[in-house]
């Protein structure tokens, strides 16, 4: 199995930057695609972004511009975050689709946007 840890996670001003990394563990290989998720205080769980092992990425419109999903060689998945909005407070985990499309979660980071 693949084994996930977020990281990076903390409080920054409305406007601030943050960068939360995920390290990949265990059975883990480049095919696989990655991709982040948040959940705001009492809301749902959304998709962000996500990221194929040939680099392919998509971002869905509120944060496109504004963040970048990359990841490198040895599977570490990095968020890049800039001109963040108190809408971005919340929880952001770390996912993994593996070839029979189980997936796999980290136990998430906190993220406080504050103006």
């Amino acid at each position: 199995q693949v084994h996930l840890v977020e990281s990076g996670g903390g409080l920054v001003q409305v406007g601030g930057s943050l960068t939360l990394s995920c390290a990949a563990s265990g059975s883990m290989y480049s095919s696989y695609v990655m991709a982040w998720y948040r959940q705001r205080p009492g809301g749902q769980r959304e998709f962000i972004a996500n990221i194929a092992g040939n680099g392919y990425t998509y971002y869905i419109n509120d944060v496109k511009g504004r963040f970048t999903i990359s990841r490198d060689k040895a599977n570490k998945l990095t968020l890049q975050m800039n001109n963040l909005k108190t809408e971005d407070t919340g929880v952001y985990f770390c996912n993994v689709d593996d070839e029979d499309d189980f997936v796999y979660w980290g136990q998430g980071t906190q993220v406080t946007v504050s103006s």
